[in-house]
């Protein structure tokens, strides 16, 4: 591994597992409530998990469509709809599609939700992907670096992530996926010299069970690049992250999952 340089050193910070594993599990309750309220499910009046209980997530759905605007839709058997919404104090948009996946489970489509299997589908050139570090209960932090020959959005970058996965009591199944802070990644993890460390502001999936071993899949993406990318285009080139649930069904039912 490459050894921090002594501007690393000055913007970094050393941690241990324990601590490490108390900020993601902090950090992430946010994210995964975020994602509860981008998808349009109902909980059961019995349901609750890990402090999620049912009158929470309802409140949550209320309000689930307050600012998401349309920017695709599709109204054949999948079902796919695409929208955006304005992130308070960020200038970059939080995009969201759903998909009714026919003949996929739950379980099927759980085993390609993930920030891996997602970032391959992001850009081909993807040269790294691998857990560096596993904090147990279900949460994890991974490494994911693409090449030169990536497209704009992806050119040198690299993502220093953690990964929760939950399960609600009613059987929805929840991934949040977004980056660690850069002093704690930089102490974690030191970048190349010559990448560019983005930031994933906030991602991942919310995956509904429905009859006929069908699933409805949220998924979220809110990516800032970092670099010289124009807001403008950064925007125009996320609305495409979100489009890769249909490639993943499609990875898990080829695989035969």
């Amino acid at each position: 591994m490459k050894k921090a340089g002594p501007s690393d050193q000055r913007h970094s910070m050393s941690i241990s597992d324990e601590s490490l594993r108390r900020f993601v599990h902090f950090a992430s309750e946010s994210c995964i409530q975020e994602l509860l309220s981008a998808s349009d499910s109902t909980c059961s009046s019995s349901s609750s998990s890990k402090g999620y209980d049912n009158g929470h997530r309802n409140q949550q759905n209320s309000n689930s469509n307050d600012g998401w605007n349309k920017v695709h839709s599709i109204t054949h058997d999948n079902g796919v709809e695409i929208s955006k919404r304005r992130s308070a104090g960020n200038s970059f948009h939080i995009f969201r599609s759903r998909w009714l996946l026919q003949s996929v489970s739950p379980e099927q489509f759980m085993t390609v939700a993930n920030a891996i299997d997602a970032a391959k589908q992001w850009d081909s050139d993807l040269v790294e992907a691998k857990c560096i570090k596993d904090l147990g209960e279900n949460l994890s932090i991974i490494s994911l670096r693409y090449g030169d020959g990536s497209k704009p959005l992806f050119k040198n970058r690299e993502f220093l992530v953690y990964e929760r996965r939950e399960t609600m009591d009613d059987g929805t199944l929840v991934v949040a996926v977004a980056s660690l802070p850069k002093e704690i990644a930089a102490g974690l993890y030191p970048k190349r010299s010559n990448a560019i460390r983005g930031l994933l502001l906030q991602s991942g999936w919310v995956v509904e069970r429905l009859e006929k071993d069908s699933c409805m899949v949220t998924y979220v993406v809110q990516l800032d690049p970092a670099g010289w990318l124009p807001k403008f285009f950064v925007n125009r080139l996320n609305t495409k992250l979100v489009m890769i649930i249909g490639k993943l069904a499609q990875a898990c039912q080829i695989n035969g999952i």
